[in-house]
Order: C-alpha cells, then sequence, then structure tokens
C-alpha cells in the first residue's frame, strides 16, 4: 500500500519528521564536541581501526597545495583508488579512478580525466568547495572498494552500501543503498539511488524507494528489489552497534560496503542521517526509538539480538505509536 501523505496518516504511521529528529534524538543524544569525530572521515577512520572494525586502507593525504607533490608517487603506486574531501556529505566531490593508461586516468563511470584535472579537483576539495561548512578540508586517497556480486542483479555500476540507524547503540532500521543510471553509479538517495529496506530479522531485503516513491523493480535492472538475503547479517549489525561505544554519539547513521575481497568494511558514520529510510521499509522510527529508549544499556551482541527479535519482519507494529 506504500506510505500515506497526510498528517493524521504519517502520525499514525509513526514517520519521524526533520524536527522531530532534531529535537528529540540528535539535539537529546549528540554531543557536540563528539560531531569532529564523524564529520571527520580521517578521524572516523583512525576510531575505527583503533577499535580493530575493519575500513577500506587509507593509501595516503593532502592536506595542502605543497603537498601535490605526493600526488605523482601516490599514482605510481596505485593504479585505482577512490578521492574523497575529509568533510564532505551525500557523496559530493568523490571520484573513484578504476584504471590509468598514458597519464590518464579512467573515473569508475568510464570517463577519463587527466592528472592536471585530478590536481585542480583536489585544490577544490583543499579550499572547501565540497566541505560541511566551507572550512578548509584534507583530500584522501583509499581503497577502492570492489564490487561485490552479492547486489550484482539489483545495482547499476557503483557499489551499493548499507545504512543501519542505530540509537543508543540498538539497530533500529536499515536499508541497501543502490547505483543507478541516474545517480550515476553513486549510492546517494539525493542523486537518485534507490534505497530497498532490509528485515533487521533476516538481513532480506524488502521494496524500495526511488525518488521519494516506491518501487519493488530496479529501474535499469529490472529486477525485483525484494527479497535478497545479506550473508551474515549478525556481522553487519554488531559492527554497527559498536559504533555507539566507539564515538559516545547516540543517534547514528552506519554506513556499511561489502567488498568482494575484504567482506563488510565501515566506510563512514552520521551523526543526522535522513529519514528516506522510513519509506524505503515503509515503517516509522517513531515506535521503534521509543522502545528503545526504554531498554536497560547491554551489551552489543544482546542489543543485536533484542532488535533483530523486536523489529524483524515485513509487518510493522512499532512504529504506530
Amino acid at each position: 500500500m506504500g506510505l500515506l501523505h497526510t498528517a493524521l496518516e504519517l502520525r499514525k504511521k509513526g514517520i519521524l519528521g526533520i524536527n522531530r529528529r532534531n529535537r528529540d534524538f540528535i539535539l537529546r543524544y549528540n554531543k557536540r564536541h563528539l560531531y569532529p569525530l564523524v564529520d571527520d572521515k580521517l578521524e572516523t577512520k583512525r576510531l575505527a581501526v583503533e577499535h580493530g572494525i575493519p575500513v577500506p586502507p587509507l593509501y595516503g593525504v593532502i592536506s595542502t597545495e605543497h603537498d601535490l607533490r605526493k600526488l605523482p608517487d601516490l599514482l605510481s603506486h596505485h593504479s585505482d583508488f577512490a578521492l574523497k574531501p575529509a568533510h564532505g556529505a551525500g557523496g559530493d566531490g568523490i571520484i573513484v579512478i578504476t584504471g590509468q593508461r598514458g597519464g590518464r586516468l579512467r573515473k569508475s563511470n568510464g570517463l577519463w580525466m587527466t592528472v592536471d584535472d585530478l590536481d585542480y579537483h583536489i585544490s577544490n576539495i583543499l579550499s572547501g568547495v565540497f566541505s560541511l561548512a566551507g572550512q578548509r578540508d584534507n583530500a584522501m586517497l583509499e581503497y577502492r572498494v570492489r564490487f561485490s556480486p552479492l547486489f550484482e542483479k539489483i545495482s547499476f555500476q557503483g557499489v551499493p552500501d548499507v545504512r543501519i540507524i542505530v540509537l543508543l547503540g540498538y539497530s533500529v532500521m536499515a536499508m541497501v543503498r543502490l547505483p543507478t543510471r541516474q545517480s550515476e553509479g553513486r549510492a546517494n538517495l539525493h542523486q537518485g539511488a534507490i534505497g530497498a529496506g532490509i528485515d533487521l530479522a533476516t538481513g532480506r531485503t524488502l521494496g524500495g524507494v526511488w525518488l521519494n516513491e516506491r518501487v519493488h523493480e530496479h529501474p535499469d535492472t529490472e529486477e525485483s528489489l525484494e527479497g535478497l538475503e545479506i550473508p551474515g547479517w549478525e556481522d553487519f549489525l554488531l559492527l554497527a552497534a559498536r559504533c555507539y561505544e566507539i564515538t559516545g554519539l547516540g543517534y547514528l547513521g552506519v554506513d556499511i560496503v561489502v567488498d568482494r575481497d575484504l567482506g563488510p568494511l565501515l566506510l563512514e558514520l552520521n551523526a543526522r542521517p535522513g529519514l528516506n529510510i522510513q519509506i524505503a521499509n515503509d515503517a516509522g522510527l517513531v515506535g521503534r526509538c521509543r522502545r528503545i529508549e526504554n531498554e536497560p544499556p547491554r551489551p552489543p551482541a544482546e542489543r543485536v539480538a533484542f532488535s533483530r527479535e523486536a523489529f524483524g519482519g515485513t509487518a510493522d507494529d512499532q512504529g504506530r505509536h
């Protein structure tokens, strides 16, 4: 039936809006001084490595124009990589290089760029063009995640990732973000990717959302979005649960990518996760969050077990409070 759009129906469904999210969860559970731990991808990576959470390996950091001298050496040692602004958001400023030939670099969309083009893009990153508040930034070169065949039939180019919303260390809701032709292979919903809900109990995909509308098939592959079971789903939930302890942030979006060789990797954390995950799951966050607020502190494995039992299944009664 899908989500309905009147205020009364949304309230009955337990849909969490932006203002209520900010007031009841972000302001209450996310202390301002902890934001740099997730807003700075370099700091997030350092924290994860320190606590034994797997991340894409870091090849190098360019912090100043002077550091651009490092680039030829980095390019000679790594023919493919992902270039990211450390303070970027929503996928803006990210370039994925899949190979090099004759002094040119091939991007993930198949187009080519020169080293001078890459220099210019890095200079834009350093000047803060892609950063959250326009401040000067760092450019990160890291391991390029290899496409896992797991999502091959419901993804167009690019690499899908799994977003899990965590409250006080408990998993609340999850979805997988699937690149499309419109998103140019990027797994960002605001750029045209699909968000497909995930049953917390089984790790099995449900229907999805594309451009804020419910969908059941991928628009490019025409394959069903429903019924794909993610192997080792409990490991994803455990990884997400542990991010509460390492950051101290109570309301968190945890993004995990599946590499064909390295398995699940923490991609990034978000202290202000978006709300389209509710449309992807055809369920509201409010009731689930309220239920978690009444639960005692538990070790990560016990929190995972609780969430799988409490919020599993396609029918969601927890959102209607």
